[in-house]
């Protein structure tokens, strides 16, 4: 069983709350993938962070975290924004909805 440290791009932060999001190791999350584990950071109740999400998608492909660059990056983007909404419905209780009414708009 290896340290999630010791992947490129992820320390002691991540680590911590990748094991509070119920993944252990870096076998476990090379297993569950960065959507999966991004999915599961924020049911766990880390707030969204489109650089997080990026970076674990870096360093799960051993790249530098800012290799993440133009039509890649939008692309991901897409993926981050339907995670964070898919989130956001799970959890919605109506608050949404009732801001949407009122006039602040929709939280991003």
């Amino acid at each position: 069983m290896t340290a999630i440290s010791t992947i490129r791009n992820l320390g002691p932060a991540m680590e911590a709350e990748l094991n509070a999001a119920g993944i252990p190791t870096a076998e476990a999350l090379r297993a569950c993938g960065a959507d999966e584990a991004y999915r599961r950071l924020l049911r766990s109740g880390a707030r969204p962070h489109f650089i997080a999400y990026y970076v674990l998608h870096m360093a799960l492909q051993g790249r530098p975290w800012n290799d993440c660059k133009g039509a890649e990056k939008a692309a991901l983007r897409g993926d981050f924004d339907a995670l964070v909404a898919e989130h956001r419905g799970l959890n919605d209780h109506g608050i949404e909805k009732i801001l949407d009414c009122i006039g602040t708009g929709l939280r991003r």
